[in-house]
């Protein structure tokens, strides 16, 4: 082929695509215009929140809660003051007394919160996810604070509030918000251990933080910096999507007059009190940065061998997560670590309510491979059957280094009949909790999300059948609970077990 005709070709080649990647984006923001209108909320500006470039105005943990004062001050006058309120808004979390009001709950659990014991033997930070607010850890910080624990929820920037505050947020201003709640734990507990508790993006910056401070030892900064004792990751995000990396050209294409619309990914109605329904582009811009940065670091750490002096980890996690990457929190974190410190706890899925033949993937593969693996370097728990035709469930353990399960505990809940698998936003969140639970609480004239089941046409509702298909609270809260008392409870120093009491194990 002569030099002529493959100059041709190439120029024909890129004239293709480039008319293929113009259809597609004609395409997409068609799609996109097509849905629901940008509400108030999605473009509300609120000035009043913590960036990581004025992080160094505020002195203390207090000067961070002033600020949230005038932050939930602003949201009142810009948002709540404006939208209608009346029987049509009833599930409007923006509109004044409506059921989906948080201010209308006993306790607004948007904002951040302190736990304090008489006499703390500890500290723990609780750092929930993208979207999300500090109401997805409130019960185990609850159930810490009944262990004598000082808990810190901590609501990151950009959440609580009103979506529009996910279209500017960045993954420092999170982390710099991270320094501000270990640096006031730290002050508080006087050299006592501390430790973080996460969720998603907020597992992601316990982990920032964590490699942080390791690197700060030995130098001037370790005086604000504590290593924590002990981690629990809740669903991490470690890895995600690789589709995550085409979102800076939607946030660009946003600034397009007319376009608004395409700054979000996801646009629904906002009826949740704790969690925005709406999602944007920018962030999952945010948690892709932070998982590439947080892998980035791990992985040199462990270039010249296992990382050695790592903070006790737990992870806890769903076989089935359509959010994050389950493979990611073994190949890209605990995979790396020095073995006989670490663990994952693995949740299976229901084996008697589907067969393979219904499978999209064979998503239960990854249990099988890890509980057939001899190498791993940490302790692996499944959360499985205790047999094929069985509902009742069992949590078989297995050691670092073993070829199979060395014991089993009989799990008192079995799984419900209608649940297939846990999900990415189910597991921190218990059967009674109030607002995702199994029942709603008695005599509640509050919105309940716990068990929606709705049938009719499709397209009838706003709300997309995926949002009602996943599992809102965690059957096995309770042992989950247990696990991570005694696991921070070790960490701490700790020789108490959790107050409930296990069910007695089989070889």
């Amino acid at each position: 082929m002569s030099v002529r005709l493959l100059k041709r070709f190439s120029l024909w080649a890129l004239i293709a695509f480039l008319g293929f990647l113009t259809g597609v984006i004609v395409l997409y923001v068609l799609w996109v215009r097509s849905g629901l209108a940008v509400q108030l909320w999605h473009t509300v500006e609120l000035t009043e929140e913590l960036s990581a470039e004025h992080a160094d105005r505020l002195n203390s943990f207090q000067d961070y809660q002033a600020l949230e004062d005038r932050l939930f001050t602003e949201l009142r006058n810009k948002v709540y003051a404006l939208t209608p309120t009346g029987p049509e808004q009833i599930l409007n979390r923006f509109s004044s007394g409506s059921a989906a009001d948080p201010e209308e709950r006993d306790q607004n659990w948007n904002r951040s919160f302190e736990l304090t014991p008489e006499d703390p033997i500890g500290g723990v930070l609780l750092l929930h996810g993208m979207s999300d607010s500090p109401y997805s850890l409130r019960a185990i910080g609850q159930a810490l604070a009944e262990q004598d624990y000082l808990v810190l929820g901590l609501r990151m920037p950009g959440h609580g509030t009103a979506p529009s505050g996910l279209l500017s947020v960045t993954w420092e201003d999170m982390a710099a918000a991270t320094r501000i709640g270990m640096a006031h734990l730290g002050e508080q507990l006087d050299g006592r251990p501390l430790h973080i508790i996460g969720y998603s993006t907020g597992a992601a910056l316990a982990l920032d933080y964590a490699l942080t401070a390791m690197a700060a030892q030995g130098t001037e900064a370790a005086v604000a910096a504590q290593v924590p004792a002990s981690l629990v990751l809740v669903s991490p995000a470690i890895g995600i999507t690789p589709a995550a990396a085409a979102t800076p050209w939607l946030v660009r294409l946003s600034r397009v007059p007319g376009l608004e619309q395409v700054a979000w990914t996801t646009l629904l109605p906002e009826f949740d009190p704790f969690n925005y329904n709406a999602f944007s582009a920018n962030a999952s811009l945010q948690v892709h940065r932070m998982t590439r940065s947080t892998t980035a670091r791990v992985r040199e750490l462990a270039t010249n061998g296992p990382i050695r002096d790592f903070p006790a980890t737990l992870v806890l996690l769903s076989v089935v997560d359509a959010t994050v990457s389950p493979e990611a929190a073994v190949d890209n974190l605990l995979g790396r670590l020095a073995p006989d410190r670490h663990g994952l706890l693995l949740y299976d899925i229901n084996r008697r309510a589907v067969t393979s033949s219904l499978l999209v993937t064979e998503r239960a593969a990854l249990a099988e491979q890890l509980l057939e693996d001899p190498t791993l370097p940490f302790e692996l728990t499944l959360i499985t059957n205790a047999g094929p035709d069985s509902s009742e469930v069992v949590a078989s353990y297995k050691p670092p280094f073993s070829a199979e399960p060395t014991r089993t505990e009989r799990i008192d809940e079995p799984w419900p009949a209608d649940a297939l698998s846990l999900s990415h936003v189910d597991l921190p969140f218990p059967i009674d909790d109030p607002l995702y639970g199994r029942y709603p609480p008695p005599g509640n004239d509050q919105v309940f999300l716990g068990q929606l089941a709705i049938r009719g046409e499709r397209g009838v509702l706003k709300v997309p059948a995926q949002w009602l298909l996943r599992l809102r609270h965690n059957p096995f809260y309770d042992y989950q609970e247990r696990r991570v008392l005694d696991w921070i409870g070790a960490a701490n120093g700790d020789q108490q077990p959790s107050r409930d009491t296990p069910n007695e194990e089989t070889d």
